[in-house]
């Protein structure tokens, strides 16, 4: 994707404008309880339990930016440069190549032992003026030449390139994009894998698009149709990636992961590479669950990217698409992201229980255990100790649901995810049954005298 203004505007005419994601602050002191023993605290730690990685797209600029940096070597495994890699920053004038912005994220990368994806090697867009004058075998030598230079110098160092970006057009056609690279002949990708796999032959060699998420879709066939030629006659592609830019008007189709699993049926891997969801709160945050699930259903999906790690580091900026805000606070959807990735959130129950005094009525303790698990539902049990005039307040994360308590008199709230619980004669125990829909995160406490 580009990070230029205004791109592809009319995909995104209908993008939603987030609206802020309301605090509220208890008036009384969270009693929090144990989550599993190692549980993973940070995206790119939970998607390794899954042999996986959980990525971000970085610029060169924003690398003396403490916030920034912090998060990015907090919370990712994965790199990808936003602009630094492509053809335009690393070959500005014909056969003169410069490296310099790209090094400092590589080089930042490597030294926080984190791996990198190239980003491109053949783009009919951000090509240096001197390209954009040249057509016909022209052309083809020098797209051949920018792949082989760049690709060689960084051998060793990416773990995938995306080889050729965005070749396909929009709209029922399938037809392969108008570019000056298409008019160097139809065979013009198929090359340039072949010469990306002679300059680095230990990299995985991707073709990456947008647009192509919805498997019903005339573009997402014709990749696949691609693909599966390249399989066929052993044209060197690895992996497939799927940018996955969503927002109101062009959301995660119910159909994404049979598109994932399709193309990983043809025997390449298949990467989610430059994810933002625009919106906000749950909304924004079940569309990031679900891309998330989508990967995690596919045993050849490696990995996810982020395209950025702040709403204001975003290329779609006033659509606030992605996991932290301004401030680099973790957003509802970062929550619901590290849950579906098997996680422990530190907005949950992240430490041992502790007895905290409510003045001016006195305290209780509330303590919560994992009960049976089926799979589609578990079962929680909560012990509380400190007084019989207990109010317990038991909070869900979405989808969750409770389908049944027991040993209490609960009510809940408009948005069925918060539960308050009082005594009902039976002790100082209950318990509850939750309907997970795919999100098995612990249920969060808190405690006061009734």
């Amino acid at each position: 994707m580009r990070t230029v203004p205004n791109v592809r505007s009319k995909l995104f005419r209908n993008a939603v404008v987030a609206g802020a994601v309301t605090a509220v602050a208890a008036a009384t002191v969270a009693v929090l309880s144990a989550p599993a023993a190692q549980a993973a605290t940070t995206l790119a730690g939970a998607a390794q339990e899954s042999g996986r990685y959980y990525g971000t797209a970085v610029a060169a600029g924003r690398l003396s930016d403490s916030t920034y940096v912090g998060i990015l070597n907090r919370e990712f495994d994965m790199v990808t440069a936003e602009n630094e890699m492509k053809l335009d920053a690393t070959e500005p004038n014909q056969n003169q190549f410069t490296f310099t912005n790209a090094d400092r994220i590589v080089n930042h990368a490597i030294g926080q032992g984190k791996r990198v994806r190239g980003h491109t090697l053949a783009w009919h867009s951000q090509q240096p003026g001197w390209m954009q004058r040249m057509e016909g075998s022209a052309l083809r030598q020098a797209m051949l030449n920018h792949i082989t230079r760049v690709a060689t110098y960084y051998r060793g160092k990416i773990y995938a390139w995306d080889v050729v970006n965005e070749a396909f057009e929009d709209g029922s056609s399938g037809a392969r994009r108008n570019s000056n690279l298409q008019r160097t002949g139809n065979d013009w990708i198929e090359a340039a894998f072949r010469a990306a796999r002679s300059a680095d032959p230990g990299a995985k060699l991707c073709y990456n698009d947008y647009n192509t998420d919805n498997w019903s879709h005339a573009k997402t066939q014709a990749v696949y149709r691609m693909v599966q030629d390249f399989k066929s006659r052993g044209v060197p592609i690895d992996c497939v990636g799927f940018q996955a830019h969503f927002n109101s008007g062009n959301p995660v189709p119910s159909n994404y992961h049979t598109t994932l699993q399709n193309f990983a049926n043809l025997g390449v891997d298949v990467q989610i590479t430059e994810l933002d969801i625009e919106g906000s709160g749950t909304t924004q945050a079940d569309q990031y669950r679900g891309v998330t699930q989508a990967c995690l259903a596919v045993t050849r999906c490696t990995g996810i990217t982020v395209w950025g790690i702040r709403d204001t580091d975003s290329w779609r900026a006033s659509g606030t698409p992605l996991l932290f805000d301004g401030s680099g606070n973790k957003k509802p959807a970062y929550h619901a992201v590290l849950a579906a990735l098997g996680g422990t959130t530190t907005t949950g129950p992240t430490t041992p229980p502790v007895t905290t005094t409510t003045p001016p009525t006195g305290s209780c303790t509330a303590t919560y255990s994992e009960g049976q698990k089926w799979s589609d539902r578990f079962n929680g049990n909560v012990t509380v100790s400190g007084t019989n005039n207990w109010v317990v307040t038991v909070t869900l994360s979405s989808p969750q649901r409770i389908i049944a308590t027991w040993n209490t008199s609960p009510t809940w709230d408009s948005t069925g995810l918060v539960m308050t619980a009082r005594p009902n004669g039976n002790g100082n125990s209950f318990g509850f049954t939750v309907q997970h829909g795919g999100n098995w995160s612990w249920p969060r406490l808190s405690c006061r005298v009734g």
